[in-house]
């Protein structure tokens, strides 16, 4: 079983690796258009998603999870529209890719530049809000990034389907869809995997509780960017 998931994993990520090529090639106008197409596709979706949200939901409540946890798993249509809207707004923010942050001339004549480029592939591990799917392959999207996502055993449902209306988006635009992979197993030996990948992952963003992140930032074989104590960070 073990193997299997490693196998899994690596698969996913060396997919990923591969697309992050051609992503990192891609104009802003195509990721422009792949993040519109992307909200379009959930609010396509909504049914299907909201039908997938209630499975999880159901096994939820057989657990006996507090209501808190319940509220941050649940999508209704405002929900999913909130998330639409906020690809939309990644969308519209400027292309990071390409940006000269800083540039100085040495006495010698010779001209250096430090420009913004893409990292290559992002892996995104959190817990269980189905919302961060989009945001983090939004994100991803933008920056230029292939990522690999591995949601909340609890939202496995949703995140499955939302990680898949999104990798479809990118196909319909000319982007690579497989830049956008979602680990649907919720064997947690899926995420000790993916910290062992330092050869194909190049950063491993964790979101969840303070235990959760430093759970990751301990066994970690691949650079991270955390959070800690509810403080939160932005990577674009």
């Amino acid at each position: 079983m073990a193997g299997d998931i490693r196998d899994l994993v690596e698969t996913k990520a060396r997919a990923a690796r591969e697309a992050a090529r051609a992503l990192a090639l891609c104009g802003s106008r195509t990721k422009y258009d792949a993040l519109l197409q992307m909200a379009r596709g959930l609010e396509e979706k909504t049914a299907a998603i909201l039908e997938a949200n209630r499975a999880d939901l159901e096994r939820a409540r057989a657990s006996g999870v507090p209501r808190a946890f319940l509220d941050r798993l649940t999508l209704t249509d405002a929900r999913i529209e909130t998330m639409a809207a906020g690809l939309r707004e990644i969308a519209a923010l400027p292309d990071p890719v390409g940006e000269t942050v800083e540039a100085w001339r040495r006495p010698t004549g010779l001209e250096i530049a430090r420009v913004r480029v893409p990292l290559g592939v992002i892996g995104f591990i959190y817990e269980s809000r189905p919302n961060v799917t989009a945001d983090a392959a939004g994100l991803c999207v933008k920056s230029g990034n292939a990522v690999v996502l591995r949601g909340g055993s609890e939202a496995i449902e949703s995140n499955a389907l939302i990680a898949a209306v999104l990798a479809k988006a990118l196909e319909k635009t000319g982007a690579p869809s497989e830049a956008i992979q979602f680990v649907d197993v919720t064997d947690r030996e899926a995420v000790a995997v993916m910290l062992e990948l330092d050869g194909l992952l190049d950063l491993i963003i964790p979101r969840g509780g303070e235990d959760f992140v430093r759970w990751v930032a301990e066994r970690s074989r691949v650079p991270i960017l955390k959070h800690d104590k509810g403080l939160v960070h932005v990577f674009v």
